[in-house]
């Protein structure tokens, strides 16, 4: 057993119009007290944990093997900074560190910034492209470019870094046939380690949609491609992926042999987590805990000697084997159906035999995954075994 640390910084250079995140476009004047927020909370977390009536005790003497900094845009951050959160991490916890992941968006990457990322013990980056088209990189808020996006692999390349993430969105407004295909093209060419590509989400915690429910047409809105050509997208990208030496590990993620994500793995097996910062969650293995979202108003409880939790609950026995079920089939090997159904008790046989039958799943002895020709409707599958 290992624990992951996930360290939130919630900033960003201005808000995608896709995002439906909380994370938002702050002064850097809160840049400096909200990274001294987060060391307090990584060097006084266990006296935290304790007064906001958290169980983490048995977490003490687990050894942290991966750190995942995230957000939000933490390349926006000095890059001493961020070595500061590093140096605290290793100072707060039993570490034997073997991945630490940055995410950084490609216009915020500069040749110093990857060199002293890399000093600081940084060894992955994973990169926000989402398209190598720069009509669908305007209207959907981004602020570079596909020539950025090359430029800065580059510099990583030169600083040292041999794992670097890529993602993708399939969807974006004015997204064609013939877009997608360059995309992923332009980033087989760039090589990346690992790569995520993920569908295109219209709900109410974004402007882009908000505007397509409203049946609106700011944000290009009315160029978003149907949901039709959105799979055909996603089923390109397994086929070309596959071809190039990618295994398809997640429905998301595909990752050269060796390079599938650590950190990620945590939450698709269950594994514990800790995360701090603004709107950062945790996960012991018994409790569940976030962070309020707000960054102000997280460092202004954290330098009062509080832990600004919210969402605090117990996971019962119920919530646990959905979860195990849920994430479980995310991953493409799929559950161990006779050890989830002995450890919790339940029988899903006949769940499982109506899926396999539609053609939704495939059994293989004890395990059960989704079918590869039906990853883009698994939420259906999710509805039906979740009863």
């Amino acid at each position: 057993m290992s624990l992951g640390i996930y360290i939130q910084v919630p900033f960003c250079q201005t808000k995608c119009t896709y995002c439906n995140f909380h994370t938002g476009v702050f002064s850097r004047n809160l840049y400096d007290p909200y990274v001294r927020a987060v060391c307090r909370e990584l060097r006084e977390h266990e006296a935290l944990y304790r007064a906001a009536g958290i169980d983490a005790a048995h977490l003490a003497a687990i050894p942290t093997d991966t750190v995942y900094i995230g957000g939000g845009t933490p390349s926006l951050l000095q890059p001493g900074a961020l070595a500061q959160v590093m140096e605290m991490v290793r100072a707060s916890f039993p570490c034997r560190i073997e991945e630490v992941t940055l995410e950084a968006d490609p216009e915020t990457i500069t040749a110093e910034k990857a060199t002293t990322w890399r000093a600081a013990g940084i060894n992955r980056i994973s990169m926000g492209a989402q398209s190598f088209d720069d009509r669908e990189l305007e209207a959907a808020g981004r602020m570079h470019r596909r020539s950025d996006t090359s430029r800065a692999a580059g510099w990583l390349r030169e600083a040292g870094f041999a794992n670097i993430s890529l993602d993708l969105i399939a969807g974006l407004p004015h997204q064609t046939a013939a877009t997608w295909e360059d995309s992923l093209e332009s980033l087989l060419g760039l090589r990346p380690e690992h790569v995520s590509v993920y569908l295109m989400e219209i709900d109410e915690g974004s402007r882009l949609g908000r505007e397509v429910l409203r049946g609106g047409e700011r944000y290009s809105a009315g160029a978003l491609p149907d949901d039709d050509a959105m799979a055909g997208f996603y089923e390109h990208a397994c086929e070309r992926l596959a071809g190039a030496g990618y295994e398809h590990y997640e429905i998301s993620n595909w990752a050269l042999p060796g390079f599938r994500s650590q950190h990620n793995l945590k939450y698709w097996r269950r594994e514990p987590y800790l995360g701090l910062g603004a709107g950062a969650h945790s996960f012991t293995g018994q409790q569940r805990w976030a962070n309020v979202h707000d960054p102000a108003a997280y460092a202004a409880a954290i330098e009062k000697g509080g832990l600004p939790v919210e969402q605090l609950e117990t996971v019962t026995e119920k919530q646990a084997l959905e979860e195990e079920l849920f994430l479980g089939m995310r991953q493409l090997e799929g559950i161990d159906l006779a050890g989830i159904e002995e450890r919790y008790h339940v029988s899903l046989g006949a769940r499982i035999e109506r899926l396999r039958e539609n053609g939704l799943v495939e059994v293989a002895g004890p395990r059960v995954r989704l079918s590869p020709s039906r990853l883009t409707v698994s939420n259906e599958v999710f509805v039906e075994l979740l009863g």
